[in-house]
């Protein structure tokens, strides 16, 4: 019976096959234009079978498949600076820190008129980005436009290799407590945990903050190692299984070296995969606590197969489970990939997946992994919107300097006579505000101005901790490390009692 399903299958396939070429062929025969044999197979037919199995799966062109390695590399060759378009100029982001741009002085709110004498008008930012990018030691010249300086800046850039780093620089967001923000999960990851933790000395942590807001994923192994390393020898980080892949277990190997100060995990809606596997392994074995929104809900694994011309296929092969059993994946059978990826309903709970952490905890699978304490950012209101919406506080720093030297002093704020230079200059974007309107947002519009100000005076890495600083979410996190406390010795009383011989 097997025989005869298995040849019928093949039989299908083979007459799929022939359909699918006949279609081809006729269509190249006959449609109006000039048929892109690329376009109609890369980003038509593949990715069009690979929607109907799961919104995971992906194909890769060369292009698509090369920037990824580069992104689990976390590294590639350019210049060092983020790009983005506004009002069809190509302007800078921010330069990275020590990066050849940083060095060679350039700005946030440059505008990058050439690249090796090629105009970039009517360029995306990806197009850019590969002129700026090449072998180290070639040369980059750029051409830049500055508010407040007459003629265009020629710089001559040698390019190098350029870090992309997964983990920020950890610092110190309170005496003893530790700050770490783990973008992704590329191959570096864990090495750069462990760095971090080497700087700051470990044996110096009262508490943690790991961070993981925002973070898709990435590698299973450099989860698996970083969630290791905050975990006892023996312990369970996660599991994953599938239709033509056996069970496979993860285990702590070495443990955490004896270090049980209290870690509480903050995460999003945004925080994915990896970031799932690590926020689910430590809240089943009670070692965090977690706080935030309930987060993505992507628990299916991808395996990468190479295919020839460099491409690659990202294939669904088996879903991830925590230590405690429950699944990570979210349902997206009967709904469509847009509300999948943009979902409301963010606080679902599957009564039919409910297990147990070490300490005897309900925790529900099937949606994410559901946070200890909740926190929602506050949602911004229209007057905060408009700003935003309008780049106001990235488009004055600009002004504010004027071409002149962007340096301010250490521990700089903006000062009364900066706020009404600001009013003035919004006044002037015809931007739609009352004086009741900016008095009432004050506080906030010193806090953002403040942290756009230091992405020039300074870099984006000095910008992001004073913007850590002042995160209402990061405080709450603070403030919940004795519930982390409590939780751990809760759970070690348990596994103590379990231990216990029958009296």
């Amino acid at each position: 019976m097997d025989e005869v399903n298995a040849a019928t299958s093949e039989d299908d396939i083979k007459a799929g096959l022939r359909v699918f070429s006949k279609v081809y062929e006729v269509v190249e025969d006959n449609f109006a234009d000039k048929v892109s044999a690329d376009k109609v197979i890369y980003q038509g037919a593949i990715p069009g079978m690979l929607r109907t199995l799961d919104p995971h799966s992906n194909f890769f062109d060369p292009k698509m498949y090369a920037t990824m390695r580069d992104d689990q590399r976390g590294r590639y060759f350019g210049v060092g600076m983020t790009i983005g378009q506004r009002n069809g100029r190509i302007i800078v982001m921010a330069p990275f820190p020590a990066s050849p741009a940083y060095k060679a002085g350039i700005r946030p709110g440059d505008i990058i008129a050439e690249v090796n004498d090629k105009k970039t008008d009517n360029m995306s930012t990806s197009d850019v980005a590969d002129l700026l990018k090449g072998p180290r030691g070639t040369q980059a010249q750029i051409v830049v436009q500055r508010e407040g300086v007459d003629k265009p800046l020629t710089l001559n850039i040698t390019r190098d290799e350029i870090p992309r780093k997964s983990v920020k620089d950890a610092f110190w967001v309170k005496p003893g407590i530790m700050y770490l923000d783990v973008e992704s999960f590329n191959e570096n990851t864990s090495s750069e945990v462990n760095e971090n933790f080497k700087r700051l000395g470990e044996k110096n942590v009262k508490g943690l903050i790991l961070d993981l807001r925002n973070n898709p994923g990435g590698l299973l192994n450099e989860g698996v190692a970083v969630a290791g390393r905050f975990l006892q020898k023996g312990q369970l980080v996660v599991s994953h299984r599938g239709r033509a892949n056996p069970e496979r277990t993860y285990v702590e190997r070495r443990g955490n070296n004896g270090f049980d100060y209290p870690i509480v995990v903050v995460v999003n809606k945004y925080s994915a995969s990896a970031a799932e596997i690590v926020s689910g392994a430590l809240q089943d074995h009670d070692r965090a606590w977690v706080i935030g929104e309930d987060t993505f809900g992507k628990g299916l694994v991808q395996t990468v197969y190479p295919l020839s011309e460099n491409t690659g296929l990202a294939l669904t092969t088996a879903k991830y489970y925590t230590p405690s059993g429950r699944l990570i994946q979210r349902d997206y059978s009967n709904i469509s990939f847009f509300d999948y990826y943009y979902r409301k309903d963010t606080e679902l709970k599957n009564p039919k997946d409910v297990k147990m952490t070490d300490s005897g905890r309900a925790v529900y699978g099937g949606n994410g992994i559901a946070p200890d304490e909740k926190f929602v950012p506050t949602k911004l209101n229209p007057f905060q919107i408009e700003l935003l919406r309008r780049a106001s506080f990235f488009s004055f720093i600009p002004t504010y300097f004027n071409g002149k030297e962007a340096k301010l002093p250490q521990g700089w704020a903006p000062d009364a006579a900066v706020m009404d230079q600001f009013k003035a200059f919004l006044k002037k974007q015809n931007a739609t505000f009352t004086e009741d309107d900016f008095k009432a947002n004050l506080p906030w519009v010193k806090t953002t101005l403040q942290a756009e100000f230091y992405k020039t005076a300074f870099d984006i890495d000095e910008a992001g901790r004073y913007e850590i600083e002042t995160d209402p979410e990061v405080q709450r996190a603070i403030e919940a490390l004795p519930k982390a406390r409590e939780l751990g010795d809760k759970a070690k009383k348990m596994i103590v009692q379990r231990m216990a011989p029958p009296a």
